[in-house]
């Protein structure tokens, strides 16, 4: 029997894989991140961590983990940029996390963005709650078309394909970019392109060095002033006060974001922004999907301390040569 940290609850069912393994399970009783200091210390004390995406693993967390037990750590979430990947694999442990589980609930939430930034349906709500609605008149709460429009997708794995299969449904006409040739239709071989070609761009790449504010002033200025920017990979891929800057020019008619840079923290220009609709990080919040998410996390966990390798590995980036 091996000792496994949950640093956080999990969806009822979500630790099952662990359970029936006979695995310990500590889960401290917080419903907020543990902090940096207590994740060091505790880490020594376990076989595997199953950790949130708001919780940071870094250097010192892995290193006092290899100085005494652990070997395994598994984001229960598909990004793991709050794992230090390269230091876990120098040190001989095992990272994984839940790819594939969440594409369609994540896609899904993404439409919702999509019709409800285009559609000003914040902005409506908002009137109708707060008694500004006069009655139904030819020229109020006028917006854009999702139907026909261009949708340009940055990124194309699992769930922008998702994106793609929903916009079909509505006539989209869709493209993608991504730093390789897909050999798909559809393809733009630059950013620029396909931001000054697209009435909807919607975000799926992961956070790195290479797209923290991928989208910034320069990039806003590209797009239409017509048209709606869409986010719910990572906050920092978007230069938040460019974002605000181009809403209140009235360069870029409107936003939907589900992810903000510094979570749960969200930049007040933003909550006060023209045309912004903003989601608290629920791309992949129902049951199903976040006990499936759990599940597999859990499951890879057990597959480490059993002696074989998860199909939900993360590989290490390659280095430069």
């Amino acid at each position: 029997m091996s000792r496994v940290l949950v640093t956080r609850p999990l969806t009822e069912g979500g630790t099952d894989p662990l359970r029936q393994a006979g695995h310990e399970i500590v889960e401290p009783d917080a419903s907020a991140p543990l902090a940096p200091g207590d994740l060091t210390r505790l880490a020594a004390e376990f076989d595997g961590i199953v950790c949130h995406l708001t919780d940071r693993i870094d250097a010192a967390v892995l290193e006092s983990g290899r100085t005494g037990r652990l070997r395994v750590v598994a984001n229960a979430a598909v990004g793991y940029d709050n794992i230090d990947v390269a230091t876990a694999t120098t040190l001989g442990v095992t990272v994984c996390n839940t790819p594939g589980v969440l594409d369609d609930t994540t896609a899904d939430l993404t439409f919702l963005l999509i019709l409800a930034a285009t559609r000003l349906a914040s902005d409506a709500e908002r009137d109708l709650r707060e008694g500004r609605w006069g009655g139904w008149g030819f020229g109020t709460h006028l917006a854009r078309d999702v139907h026909g429009s261009t949708l340009g997708l940055v990124g194309f794995g699992r769930i922008a394909r998702a994106v793609a299969q929903r916009a079909s449904g509505f006539d989209m006409e869709v493209i993608h970019t991504t730093r390789h040739h897909t050999g798909l239709g559809g393809f733009v071989p630059t950013l620029p392109e396909l931001l000054r070609r697209s009435d909807i761009v919607s975000l799926h790449v992961p956070l790195n060095e290479s797209t923290r504010h991928l989208i910034g002033a320069a990039e806003l200025a590209v797009m239409k002033p017509t048209a709606v920017l869409i986010n719910t990979a990572r906050g920092p891929v978007v230069d938040e006060n460019a974002l605000v800057d181009a809403l209140e020019a009235g360069t870029l008619f409107a936003a939907g974001l589900d992810v903000f840079d510094g979570e749960p923290a969200v930049n007040p220009r933003l909550l006060t922004a023209p045309r912004a609709t903003l989601l608290p990080h629920i791309g992949s919040a129902t049951i199903a999907t976040r006990t499936r998410m759990a599940r597999l996390a859990c499951q890879g966990v057990c597959d480490v301390l059993a002696g074989r390798t998860p199909s939900n590995t993360v590989l290490p980036a390659p280095q430069p040569s």
